[in-house]
């Protein structure tokens, strides 16, 4: 057993893909014992017990919620805290995430890591089911974490509120992509009581960051990412958001990959669209009366 979770070299990436690590990476670093990041499994504590990569820790996507049943808001700052020590992180702590192969709880993870400092955090490119389907190497055996010492401290420019999210509707300065599917932004369908979206959002669903292939989910390539985001200035302040701030993660890691000033509004449409003191535009309302 390890005496702390899976390890590995930063600088065997690609420069071109600087957040992420593929899978043949990994498994090489395990193999060959070369091991320096520390490897957290986001799935369901209930799967993680089952099998994981070797030496990884379990950090359930769940516990970056303060009440997902509400919306989406992040873990306050003495919970991050003590989780964060109870896993043996720090701000220079390398450390690679994976899901289940989705990639939005991972790019959940890699968020909130991002909220509260850790400053040298990756994404697996593609998730557990990819890796146990090309015969990889899996456990049951729980590593054991030496506690830090972390302190809590939040970065604001990762993480927008309702309030930073209103002033930027009136900031040029400042941009919005609503990272849910069309439908949702066209005012079809909502999880909130009202329909539509934020005033000033563009649309970019949470979708186009990812590719399919064999069934399985991979982060497009940065090439096919910029293309996405061209028309998205690089001086821009960007703010994303979802119906609870998950799959607009997505969107927040692409965004972090290309260099943008990027944060991600964790409450989003649910906090938003049932406040009925913020504005809102509903083009689906719009074209029912004849606007």
């Amino acid at each position: 057993m390890l005496s702390l979770a899976s390890f590995l070299p930063f600088s065997v990436h690609a420069a071109a893909d600087p957040l992420r690590i593929d899978a043949s990476t990994l498994v090489t670093a395990i193999e060959q014992h070369h091991q320096t990041a520390v490897v957290l499994d986001a799935r369901s504590e209930a799967l993680y017990q089952q099998d994981h990569i070797p030496g990884a820790l379990n950090f359930p996507v769940n516990w970056t919620y303060a009440h997902k049943k509400t919306n989406g808001q992040v873990i306050e700052p003495n919970q991050a805290q003590a989780l964060f020590r109870k896993l043996g992180l720090d701000i220079q702590t390398p450390v690679i995430i994976y899901d289940d192969g989705a990639l939005v709880d991972a790019a959940r993870l890699f968020w909130t890591l991002e909220v509260y400092g850790l400053q040298k955090v990756k994404v697996l490119s593609t998730g557990y089911d990819y890796w146990t389907n090309k015969g990889y190497p899996t456990t049951d055996r729980v590593p054991f974490a030496t506690p830090s010492n972390y302190i809590a401290e939040v970065k604001h420019q990762r993480l927008a509120t309702k309030f930073s999210t209103l002033l930027a509707t009136k900031n040029p300065n400042d941009l919005i992509i609503d990272a849910r599917p069309l439908p949702a932004y066209l005012g079809e369908q909502s999880s909130a009581k009202r329909f539509g979206h934020i005033p000033t959002a563009i649309s970019i669903p949470a979708s186009h960051n990812l590719k399919l292939e064999n069934h399985m989910a991979s982060f497009q390539p940065v090439n096919e990412l910029e293309k996405v985001y061209s028309d998205i200035p690089k001086n821009k302040k960007v703010i994303i958001y979802c119906a609870i701030g998950r799959i607009s993660a997505t969107n927040y890691f692409a965004l972090r990959e290309l260099g943008y000033d990027v944060a991600n509004y964790d409450a989003s449409w649910k906090q938003w669209g049932n406040d009925l003191a913020l504005p809102i535009v509903n083009p689906s309302f719009s074209k029912e009366n004849g606007n």
